[in-house]
């Protein structure tokens, strides 16, 4: 078993010390990959916020999403972001997130919002491979559609941005430890 080297002292300036680090962006960007890794790396808890949802309702995302219309699931995904008390965690957040002001709002209240940028082939390809993920998505809507949706709106509100494509798990992780560590990344 190997373990990650420890972190370098956070800036105060990018991270209260008992903050939070969210990250966002589309379903298939690597959130959750990613925000395990960087909680191993900073020595703290992670949650991902679907699986808090999924707790709440029982069953599986998709269902959930499925039973309802999408704003409808943006309302319960915001009023679940709300709840969210937590300190020293890494966040993995719904991609759908972004549509509710105030739930971003809170995010941001914990600490930095990082967004994980990736582009539309790449998570084209990543959700053809997992067909099972649940999307807020409205009956016509397509992928690429969300996508373009929703890039504005993540660009809106990201702290910190990783150009994710080309890099593994491990590697986001380091550099969002080291943009938080008051490197530039």
């Amino acid at each position: 078993m190997t373990t990650s080297p420890a972190p370098l002292p956070l800036d105060p300036a990018r991270i209260a010390p008992e903050g939070c680090v969210s990250i966002i962006g589309m379903a298939g960007a690597g959130k959750t990959t990613v925000g395990r890794e960087l909680a191993l790396q900073l020595g703290w808890a992670h949650v991902d916020t679907d699986n808090l949802i999924e707790a709440t309702y029982g069953t599986r995302l998709q269902a959930v999403a499925d039973s309802m219309d999408k704003e409808s699931f943006l309302d319960v995904e915001a009023g679940v972001i709300r709840r969210i008390g937590a300190r020293r965690t890494v966040l993995s957040t719904g991609g759908s997130v972004v549509y509710r002001h105030e739930a971003m709002e809170h995010l941001a209240a914990l600490g930095p919002l990082v967004y994980l940028e990736v582009s539309l082939p790449l998570i084209l390809e990543r959700i053809a491979m997992n067909p099972e993920r649940g999307l807020a998505i409205a009956p016509g809507q397509t992928i690429e559609d969300l996508y373009n949706e929703r890039i504005a709106l993540y660009r809106r509100y990201a702290t910190f941005t990783v150009a994710a494509d080309t890099l593994s798990p491990v590697q986001c992780a380091q550099r969002i430890v080291a943009w938080l560590s008051g490197g530039e990344a």
